[in-house]
């Protein structure tokens, strides 16, 4: 009960039982959320978002992680940069939250003004000893694996970023995620720990009974079932369904499209996992009717037959398919607050209306996130009750669940709580 929970971090961080959920205060206390900002999303790399949120040249937009602001932008020569939002003269924010386009980055209280490089170019009145060299704009450490921008805050990176460069940069190399279009994007606010967001993506244990219009085109089963609850005729059917997978891993992978899974889950900082999932029904696209939301397919694609490719990081979820991809990422906003931003992408020169309608593109996963905001907010709630215990979870359906508790009390420890 939360009355009776240890005082320190520590102490609760020891109270976790293996194969259970965590206890009450590592999601419900606001000294743990400082201390996951601190570790999570300041000492690991984290995925912020896509080249592709700066098309062009003075593109840019802004990101606050905690106290954090960031600006992701495109210079003049068409390089990304990403640059601490914090003026070098008193600190004033540069920029406001959101895209914009900028030709220099001009501090709105004294003009400070700085080119897209982040050299500071003008500063009024600071007489002529003043040295503009020594007061340009921090840069951020960040990797575009594949289009998806990941940074770290820390100026020790954890090196094991590589082995996500490694498995994704060919798996995405066909769908150019690069120079894709965002056709749609949604900010939704979670009443809801970001730690219970992440467990609830992580498992499909509950998609029959929530997500009706994911499960035409999403396959439970994928992640872990009890044999022995299973009907003669359903446990054939789930044999058929593996013997299927081995053999549609075997086809895609034959034809140069890495699918196997690859998970960097335990004893590591980067946390991430990635395998090519079948589609059910038509086979296609995470749509209604499982067929493509667009007729022009993503990058350098010719077939709408290679499933979903599907992307776990700590803060972020990812599915590309044939014809689009949807990009989530999560922030923390506080304790009981998560902001997931979902982005859909098309292929650059797809137009609304002609290549792709977008309801159909998505209305799936639109009702996903609000139905999955329900179900994070009741578990808020519950962790906030004073009977919450921390409860099983299913060996068969849960254990990423499991294995990403364990991560997160691992990681803790490694930083000192």
């Amino acid at each position: 009960m939360l009355n009776r929970l240890p005082s320190t971090i520590s102490a609760l961080l020891d109270s976790r039982s293996q194969g259970h959920s965590l206890p009450a205060g590592l999601y419900v206390r606001e000294d743990v959320f400082e201390a996951d900002i601190e570790v999570f999303f300041h000492k690991h790399w984290i995925c912020v978002g896509l080249d592709c949120d700066v098309p062009e040249p003075g593109d840019a937009t802004v990101v606050d992680i905690g106290k954090t602001s960031l600006i992701l932008l495109r210079d003049d020569d068409g390089e990304i940069r990403v640059l601490h939002n914090v003026c070098r003269h008193r600190g004033s924010r540069l920029l406001n939250p959101g895209k914009t386009i900028v030709s220099k980055l001009v501090c709105p209280y004294h003009t400070w003004t700085y080119e897209l490089t982040g050299e500071l170019s003008y500063a009024p009145h600071m007489g002529k000893e003043f040295d503009r060299d020594c007061h340009g704009l921090k840069p951020v450490t960040f990797k575009s694996i594949g289009g998806l921008m990941y940074v770290c805050l820390s100026d020790n990176p954890p090196e094991d970023i590589a082995g996500l460069e490694q498995a994704m940069v060919e798996r995405l190399a066909p769908y150019d995620i690069r120079n894709a279009k965002i056709a749609h994007q949604t900010d939704v606010i979670e009443d809801g720990n970001w730690k219970l967001t992440m467990e609830n993506n992580r498992e499909c244990y509950h998609c029959s009974a929530n997500h009706p219009e994911l499960c035409v085109s999403f396959v439970d089963l994928d992640f872990g079932f009890d044999p022995e609850t299973l009907s003669p005729e359903d446990r054939e059917q789930a044999e058929e369904h593996f013997r299927m997978y081995e053999e549609r891993t075997q086809a895609w992978e034959a034809d140069g499209f890495p699918s196997a899974a690859v998970e960097q889950l335990s004893d590591c900082a980067t946390n991430f996992r990635t395998q090519r999932l079948i589609i059910s029904g038509a086979g296609e696209s995470q749509t209604h009717d499982a067929t493509a939301a667009s007729s022009k397919l993503l990058g350098q694609m010719t077939r709408k037959d290679l499933g979903d490719t599907h992307l776990w990081g700590h803060n972020s979820w990812n599915h590309f398919m044939g014809d689009h991809a949807v990009v989530a990422t999560v922030i923390p906003l506080s304790a009981g607050k998560t902001l997931v931003r979902t982005k859909w992408l098309v292929h650059k020169d797809a137009v609304e209306g002609v290549d792709y309608d977008l309801d159909k593109l998505t209305d799936v996963w639109v009702a996903t996130t609000d139905q999955d905001a329900d179900l994070v907010a009741r578990s808020h709630a519950g962790a906030l009750d004073p009977a919450y215990q921390p409860g099983p979870y299913s060996r068969f359906s849960e254990t990423n669940l499991d294995k990403f508790a364990s991560w997160y009390i691992d990681r803790m420890r490694a930083h000192g709580y």
